[in-house]
């Protein structure tokens, strides 16, 4: 059976569930989970169930109920050379161990981070026929809003929607991006883009290449923004 409305999206309404439809629908509409909650869902569809995992699995044990994610701490780096050291054994660490860390004191104005999150959160809160011109699966697309990147292939959904953009080597033109966010978009790639240059210019020694090699490479070969807000509101009617 396919789905073909709001309702029919609802988990529990169809006698005999058919995912690939369910995603169909919901993929062809553009607008995401945002668009599921704007038409009065309460419940959430089945495609977004993950039958087979148990959201305490892992969690009992102290060693994992205690863990943090690395946190680095930039403060003083630019003056002082023997903290620069150590940040470079604490992204070692890191990487080795973790694959990602956070940084702290690193810099960007808090205005700056302030205004992304609310340039990203007027976009989705636009009219649907807005967000609509830019949802897409073409990854060739520099600007991208779309629910769940791999919406096809995985077993189950997240409660999710996306705002992307491609920002090198070739970033948008201005008319490209959102007009909610057209101003903020720039001053916070090119301000995380000084940072990444920073960091890989300090960790040179510990992946072994000179800083204009290893900063042409990352930085110029591509940069990835994405901005993911996860849906909050259902109806309790």
């Amino acid at each position: 059976m396919v789905a073909t409305s709001t309702n029919e999206l609802e988990a529990g309404t169809v006698s005999r569930y058919d995912r690939k439809s369910e995603i169909k629908v919901f993929d062809e509409s553009k607008t995401g989970v945002q668009g599921l909650v704007e038409n009065g869902v309460t419940k959430v569809p089945r495609m977004f169930y993950c039958e087979h995992s148990n959201p305490s699995d892992g969690l009992t044990t102290e060693s994992n109920s205690n863990f943090t994610i690395p946190s680095i701490d930039l403060t003083g780096i630019n003056d002082d050379p023997i903290l620069r050291d150590a940040v470079v054994g604490k992204v070692r660490y890191a990487c080795e161990k973790w694959g990602f860390f956070q940084v702290t004191n690193h810099g960007i104005p808090t205005q700056v981070l302030d205004e992304m999150i609310k340039g990203t959160g007027r976009f989705h809160e636009q009219d649907a026929k807005v967000r609509k011109e830019y949802y897409t699966r073409d990854m060739s697309r520099k600007v991208i809003y779309l629910s769940n990147f791999s919406l096809y292939q995985d077993p189950s959904a997240d409660w999710r929607d996306t705002l992307a953009f491609f920002w090198a080597p070739n970033s948008p033109n201005d008319e490209e991006l959102p007009a909610v966010c057209r101003d903020i978009v720039p001053e916070y790639s090119t301000k995380v883009m000084a940072l990444a240059s920073t960091l890989l210019s300090y960790c040179q020694r510990l992946l072994a290449l000179i800083a204009f090699t290893l900063k042409k490479w990352v930085v110029m070969k591509g940069f990835f923004i994405c901005v993911t807000i996860t849906q909050h509101a259902l109806s309790q009617n």
